[in-house]
């Protein structure tokens, strides 16, 4: 064993979907052989003291029989996760004079170790890859996360296998394992490609044409309907209508699901959209993300895809209430004592419920056999500031098994997804001077700019907006889905018939 000296490994932890650097200081002293974990670390952190003593031993190399601290700084930032297993072992041998010095610089680290020195995938890495690009270090990272990290261009990475490969490897005495390139952004499948065609719905115009308009300008969706009316049927179908992701949104994508850890191991990007449609006993903070230690909920695994709601008055009010902000804001922050984090969710909202507990109010083939204060107990389930950031409002009736029979099927997915993006392509367009928005996300600058209604469509406006009380809030949304609802006609103005179709779709009976 070489002298003994204080080594130094760059790694990373995750906050939020963010990665921070940490700096895994190791120093190697004459002592009593013990092993000091030190820097905030969690302990899932702290146990990693065992796995690197027996993975390191277990690789044929020697474990410094003397006392090793280690320090994860900054100091100040919880450290959690498995990830620290590879750099810790690598410091340590590094100290001890295993690995040279000079083959940790601008490296950075990442990987849980087994005892038999396996390097085991983590979660996390997409966010790590990006924060190593930006400093410009090369990757060690788990053979079975380069598929991960090879979506982030202009990145050195080595994949290791071993403990004992990752030290032949920073010691010059193994190749680099090459990675092939990840492949380009194509149209990703998505949960509406196979079975789920919009061509398989009888009847339902209005919900069909309530479904083109909401994913067009990423516009919230209520559908209202009796038991077997075909909400959930319109609501998974959804998906197949929106165009494929950008390579900006599937790596935003598929980095939230990393964090996660809901990768299968190896995958590239996420190339679908996802959806994502959680039961009604979910928990507020399952719903919108939190916890001792905050992870991403469903609301962020939803990002640039759909969050479907099934039995939406079934769900506690309280986790339904949580949307309230993210839907306004399109992202969750979750506070804490030492720092609030941040979780994207851009997503699309799509809920379906029955009209009362019974569910058969306003169904003319069954008697509803619910009383008015019933009634108002199920509908106050969901609060009017929720309702109020639902763009559009659909009820769905059922069909009779005769309309079924005789109805043609209508347009498929596919021609319905073609119009919806060129009414993206204009809302891009439009929006020169800035990111690309959609009409659902236009502030109130731009919306004064591009959503200005003809004189005899504000008129309209206006007076829908005295009968209907409708709030401030409420009569933006009016104008944006009437500027989606002209997007996909082709027509620069708003005019009547914009208006007056995005009027329909607040004027169910709900409250």
């Amino acid at each position: 064993m070489g002298n003994l000296v204080l080594a130094a490994v760059r790694s990373a932890t995750v906050v939020g979907v963010d990665a921070t650097e940490v700096q895994v200081e190791v120093d190697v002293s004459f002592g009593l052989p013990t092993f000091v974990l030190v820097g905030l670390p969690d302990s899932t952190v702290r146990e990693s003291r065992d796995r690197v003593r027996s993975a390191i031993r277990n690789s044929g190399l020697t474990f410094p029989e003397h006392r090793v601290t280690v320090n994860l700084a900054p100091a100040d930032v919880r450290k959690r996760g498995t990830a620290f297993d590879l750099p810790i072992a690598i410091g340590v041998l590094a100290a001890a004079g295993h690995v040279p010095p000079d083959g940790l610089e601008d490296t950075l680290v990442v990987g849980e170790l087994s005892l038999d020195g396996a390097v085991q995938p983590t979660n996390g890495v997409l966010p790590v890859a990006l924060a190593a690009r930006r400093t410009g270090r090369r990757l060690v990272l788990p053979a079975s996360n380069a598929c991960e990290a090879a979506a982030v261009s202009g990145l050195p990475l080595v994949p290791v296998e071993t403990l004992a490969n990752a030290v032949d490897v920073l010691a010059g005495k193994a190749p680099v394992r090459q990675v092939p390139p990840a492949p380009p952004i194509g149209r990703g499948r998505s949960a509406g490609d196979d079975a789920a065609d919009l061509g398989d719905i009888k009847g339902q115009a209005v919900a069909r044409r309530a479904l083109e308009i909401a994913a067009a300008g990423r516009h919230h969706l209520l559908l209202i309907g009796p038991p077997g009316a075909g909400k959930t049927l319109l609501a998974r179908r959804l998906p197949g209508l929106l165009p494929p992701p950008s390579f900006e949104e599937a790596v935003e994508t598929t980095s939230v699901h990393s964090v996660a850890g809901l990768l299968a191991s190896p995958t590239g990007l996420l190339t679908a959209r996802p959806f994502r449609a959680p039961h009604h006993t979910i928990s507020d903070v399952a719903l919108v993300g939190g916890g001792r230690d905050p992870r991403p909920g469903e609301a962020s695994l939803a990002h640039n895809g759909v969050l479907f709601l099934d039995e939406l008055l079934e769900f506690d009010r309280r986790a339904l209430d949580a949307l309230r902000e993210p839907l306004e804001e399109n992202v969750v922050r979750v506070a804490r004592a030492a720092r609030t984090v941040e979780f994207p969710a851009r997503l699309l909202l799509v809920a379906a419920t029955n009209p009362c507990p019974c569910g058969h109010c306003g169904d003319g083939r069954r008697a509803c056999r619910c009383t008015p204060p019933q009634l108002q107990r199920y509908r106050s389930r969901m609060s009017g500031p929720l309702l109020d950031r639902v763009d559009v409002v659909v009820e769905v009736p059922a069909v009779g098994l005769d309309q079924l029979a005789a109805a043609p099927s209508g347009e498929g997915s596919a021609v319905v997804r073609n119009r919806v993006e060129a009414a993206r392509r204009r809302q891009a367009e439009r929006v020169d001077d800035g990111p690309a928005i959609l009409n659902a996300d236009l502030s109130g600058r731009a919306l004064r700019r591009h959503c200005r209604p003809e004189p005899d469509a504000l008129r309209l406006l206006a007076t829908a907006a005295e009968r209907m009380a409708l709030s401030a809030r409420a009569y933006d949304r009016v104008l944006r889905v009437a500027r989606t609802i002209a997007d996909l006609d082709a027509a620069d103005s708003l005019g009547v018939p914009h208006i007056a179709e995005a009027l329909q779709y607040r004027m169910a009976d709900w409250r």
